[in-house]
């Protein structure tokens, strides 16, 4: 693959799954944020989804192929973010503990291939749930945990490694510790894999104690959550919070309610791909907005 340059990127067929996050100007949809403090633009990329080890040709018959794409195209962007971050469910679920390490570890061994060295991982519930996050801590590291990036301050939380999916009361402590270390007026970016609303909890798209989350969050007027889970594009409001999700790398799902039961939509040999693409998330700080534009896979594109 020749190198290619951002605007040749957003141009691109990409690959499910894919954002790409940054402090610059193209989008489609926006949703305004208050007077924002930030040092300097900047760009970073999300993954979400990608559920390596998942195994099932009517559903996705490039199982092994997605995340490896994914990756290609990353590495081929002319200039390359800041730093990476997957959003959960890096693997598919199995009951076999020593299983269960081998794909955490063959998951980290492929995102190895970045050209990036920052990368940041967060567990799904594939992930973390069937040993509260034991194996998943070993290969990859902490399951919530903070950082700032060029005056942004990123909380990643964990909803995943209870198997009822709540954040849970010392979590939500940490949480609150955080809160009251930064400015009122700073950029928080929040980074999670199921919703902290109740989208759809029927369907366990939602987390139990999430309005405890979002109720510590409220009082700063700059806060935006991304998050993975439902394989599909959607974005919700919780007052002047914005919660977007991505689509995943491996299969999309159907919308919340839309069916019976929830189960990973068949792949359509007439439509490959259909329901995976990739977003640009452009933090505009002029502007004062963050702009979102959702890309969908071509069955041409290649690694």
């Amino acid at each position: 693959m020749k190198e290619i340059n951002r605007r040749e990127f957003l141009g691109l067929i990409g690959i499910s799954g894919v954002s790409l996050i940054s402090l610059s100007s193209i989008g489609s949809r926006a949703f305004a944020y208050g007077g924002m403090k930030v040092d300097d633009d900047f760009s970073f990329v999300q993954m979400s989804d990608t559920h390596w080890g998942f195994s099932g040709p009517a559903i996705n018959p490039d199982a092994t192929g997605t995340l490896k794409k994914a990756i290609s195209i990353v590495n081929n962007l002319k200039t390359q973010p800041d730093f990476i971050v997957f959003t959960g469910d890096l693997t598919h679920s199995t009951d076999d503990p020593a299983e269960r390490r081998r794909r955490l570890s063959e998951f980290r061994d492929i995102t190895k291939t970045l050209k990036q060295d920052t990368i940041k991982f967060l567990p799904g519930e594939h992930d973390a749930a069937a040993d509260n996050g034991a194996a998943y801590q070993e290969i990859l590291g902490q399951t919530h945990y903070s950082f700032d990036h060029k005056g942004v301050h990123f909380i990643v939380l964990d909803n995943v490694s209870d198997p009822r999916g709540s954040l849970g009361d010392a979590q939500l402590e940490w949480l609150g510790r955080e809160t009251r270390k930064i400015d009122r007026t700073s950029q928080i970016i929040v980074l999670t894999h199921r919703p902290l609303f109740d989208l759809y909890p029927q369907w366990e798209w939602a987390t139990p104690d999430g309005a405890r989350a979002v109720e510590l969050l409220m009082p700063f007027p700059n806060v935006t959550v991304f998050y993975g889970h439902i394989h599909q594009e959607h974005h919700d409001m919780t007052g002047h919070i914005a919660h977007h999700a991505a689509r995943g790398l491996m299969y999309p799902l159907p919308a919340p309610g839309s069916v019976p039961k929830k189960a990973p939509v068949p792949w359509d040999p007439a439509a490959p791909y259909k329901g995976l693409g990739f977003r640009s998330i452009d933090d505009q700080v002029t502007k004062q907005q963050c702009v979102i534009s959702e890309i969908p896979i071509k069955e041409d594109q290649h690694a």
